[in-house]
């Protein structure tokens, strides 16, 4: 009797910023490794996900959302996400239904006319539009670009999801299991807790202060009493954005503590006592000294 033979692949999830590719990320692994913020250019690494079952292994690269870079950290996030067009066995271009076509799109699919790669085109946030307004999406789109199939979903909302991992698992080629079963991220622990406690600052300051933040860790270890103990850096650059950040007494900050540590202590397991601090980095994000410290390295693209 035959028995099937183990896939495995890599899948891209592309797309204009803010169409919900954490969001699916973090639905599909089943826990929260990318953070999710309604504000654009979230995403500043390749976040890889890695969805194990009995007969496959997909790992998922959520790129940065693709849009016209205004400073060097802008330029880092570009290369990344248009280099990872050509790393992988099938790719995932993802739009917001609500929004539509746009022309950050058409720049998309300008960039999809290289790829040999089979395209999946995903319409996400269905829950958000009436179901009389997915197929004319579906009819526009498919004059626009050469997919291998369109599919409708709600990554909030779960539906369809399961018919799109089918999907793509039929896609991808036999091969290996490159991860451990149980291994959701390649990232480590203190990547993911650096975004956890950048998620909330996007949460809580909202457009007080943009994307001008980094965090930095600066110390993580185990307590004899079963506690972590982490201290990290909360990066802006403008001193006012620092008094915001830290609040009338200190308000702000405690509530981003408060607020990360649940996050982080679901990931770890663990008690967490967390400490943070605001410093003032002035136009970080143009200075490559200052992107290598805080992890946006050249040779990443």
């Amino acid at each position: 009797m035959e028995t099937n033979s183990f896939k495995s692949g890599f899948i891209a999830i592309i797309g204009r910023p803010n169409v919900g590719k954490s969001t699916f990320l973090n639905r599909v692994i089943g826990q929260k490794i990318a953070i999710m913020s309604d504000k654009p250019q979230t995403t500043r690494n390749k976040i890889q996900g890695v969805l194990t079952t009995d007969d496959a292994q997909i790992v998922f690269i959520d790129t940065p959302g693709i849009h016209k870079p205004k400073h060097r950290l802008g330029d880092f996030m570009m290369r990344i996400a248009e280099n990872t067009l050509n790393e992988v066995d099938a790719i995932i271009f993802m739009i917001n239904a609500k929004e539509g076509y746009g022309k950050g799109d058409q720049y998309i699919l300008d960039k999809l006319q290289s790829v040999n790669s089979p395209v999946f085109l995903i319409i996400n946030k269905i829950d958000l539009i009436h179901p009389n307004e997915i197929l004319p999406l579906i009819e526009q789109y498919s004059k626009k670009g050469n997919f291998e199939e369109i599919i409708p979903i709600s990554a909030l909302e779960g539906n369809n999801v399961d018919h799109l991992l089918d999907v793509i698992k039929n896609h991808i080629p036999e091969g290996p299991q490159y991860y451990p079963s149980d291994q959701v991220t390649d990232h480590p622990e203190r990547f993911i807790i650096t975004e956890l406690i950048r998620e909330k600052v996007l949460e809580l300051t909202r457009e007080e202060v943009p994307h001008s933040i980094a965090v930095v860790m600066e110390n993580l270890e185990q307590r004899d009493n079963n506690t972590i103990f982490i201290q990290a850096m909360i990066i802006t650059e403008r001193s006012t954005q620092k008094g915001i950040l830290i609040g009338k007494q200190g308000s702000m900050l405690k509530n981003i503590g408060k607020n990360a540590r649940k996050d982080i202590e679901a990931l770890l397991g663990s008690k967490v006592y967390l400490e943070l601090w605001v410093k003032v980095k002035k136009d970080w994000r143009n200075k490559q000294s200052q992107l290598n410290e805080f992890g946006f390295k050249n040779d990443e693209y």
